[in-house]
């Protein structure tokens, strides 16, 4: 196995054996719970009370800039467009010769099924794109882009923010399944 297929394959796996399997059966009703007030989230234009939305029209991500400290809560949308745009497709267009991508203009998803066909493409061009990199891709950094670090820094640090992104993610499900309303278990 080469050291691209084998960096593919840490983040492949996680995607095969955990995040996608968790996703199975997202609602929407899901998808946009906040299970706190003040939660960021995907929202409809016109709606976002956050100081920064972005989105061109339908859907805008609540954001700020800077961000507050601490973060606000994330819903599964907002965390789903996170890894869609942020942590894939910026790094898909610059690194594999994808679209551009720009969170001011990303059609953000607003059902669920929406946003999980956005994360698959996404997911599918990444992996093809860091199998298909040679062991002297990995050692420079990108061409293009903002990142000046070798292109391996920047996989492993795409697996990261897939993997804590993802299990964030599932914790939400999680939560969101036990909402009801039993006592805590007090030891």
């Amino acid at each position: 196995m080469t050291r691209s297929e084998q960096l593919a394959e840490q983040l492949d796996w996680y995607w095969r054996k955990n995040l996608r399997p968790r996703l199975h059966g997202l609602t929407d009703e899901e998808y946009f719970w906040e299970p706190v007030r003040d939660c960021w989230s995907l929202r409809p234009l016109g709606t976002s009370t956050a100081p920064l939305p972005a989105g061109p029209e339908g859907w805008v991500m609540d954001s700020a800039s800077p961000e507050p400290v601490p973060a606000p809560v994330t819903t599964i949308a907002w965390r789903l467009a996170h890894i869609i745009v942020s942590c894939l497709g910026y790094r898909v267009g610059w690194y594999f010769g994808g679209q551009d991508m720009d969170s001011r203009t990303f059609a953000y998803a607003g059902t669920a099924d929406e946003a999980l066909a956005q994360l698959d493409e996404m997911y599918g061009r990444w992996n093809a794109g860091v199998r298909g990199l040679s062991d002297a891709d990995l050692e420079n950094p990108p061409a293009v882009g903002p990142e000046r670090f070798p292109m391996e820094n920047r996989i492993l640090h795409v697996n990261r923010e897939l993997i804590h992104h993802g299990a964030e993610i599932s914790l939400l499900r999680d939560l969101y399944r036990r909402q009801d309303g039993a006592a805590p278990h007090r030891m």
